[in-house]
């Protein structure tokens, strides 16, 4: 990818992480300990398909739906840990207006919520509180927190995708279905318009 591209995708990824790294330290500040304790192992992206295929890891993806429908590694399970805030109050009318106004527009992210019913899904997809689960999302702030909810929850068997699926390269999960790469697809509003831009001016360019 040319540079600039990669500059619209790191600003585009940056204001969503500053959003999120603030609700990650809200919602569960010791969520960094269990990593580095060892409660929860870290896992690169060069190393998942190890533990999924050789290991017996489940991968969970925890990104909200028009995440994961832009793009998603096959047979791997989903239940959004944060989902669209559709309360229709007038306090939360004015935080999607301010939301879109700063983010929303530039990244293409909704409001979102906590999922509250998070933990019982997913124990209606594993019930087995024994079974190995590698926990994933785009960046890998927002499946720290999930890490913690689903160790709480009595899961002891969890590993944490480190980095998230923006750090995967293009052979790291070898079978993705959607629309766009795994690792683009955070990207939305109008910075994937100039990420598209630019990745084509770098084809006509080569």
């Amino acid at each position: 990818m040319a540079a600039g591209a990669m500059h619209f995708f790191a600003l585009n990824t940056g204001l969503r992480n500053n959003v999120v790294h603030v609700r990650a330290q809200q919602a569960a500040p010791g969520q960094q300990e269990l990593i580095r304790s060892g409660a929860v192992r870290a896992i690169p992206p060069r190393d998942a398909a190890v533990a999924l295929q050789a290991e017996g890891f489940r991968l969970l993806d925890i990104r909200p739906a028009w995440e994961h429908s832009k793009a998603r590694v096959a047979g791997a399970l989903h239940v959004p840990f944060f989902v669209e805030d559709t309360d229709g109050t007038l306090l939360t009318l004015l935080k999607k207006w301010v939301h879109f106004g700063y983010i929303g527009l530039w990244t293409g992210q909704l409001l979102t919520t906590i999922n509250e019913g998070f933990l019982t899904e997913v124990e209606v997809l594993v019930p087995n509180k024994d079974d190995k689960i590698l926990v994933a999302c785009g960046e890998g702030l927002r499946s720290m927190i999930a890490v913690r909810v689903l160790h709480e929850g009595g899961y002891k068997n969890l590993g944490w995708l480190a980095g998230g699926f923006n750090r995967a390269g293009d052979s790291d999960f070898p079978k993705v279905e959607g629309t766009m790469k795994l690792q683009y697809a955070t990207v939305g509003g109008v910075s994937y318009i100039f990420l598209q831009l630019l990745i084509l001016l770098k084809v006509f360019k080569d």
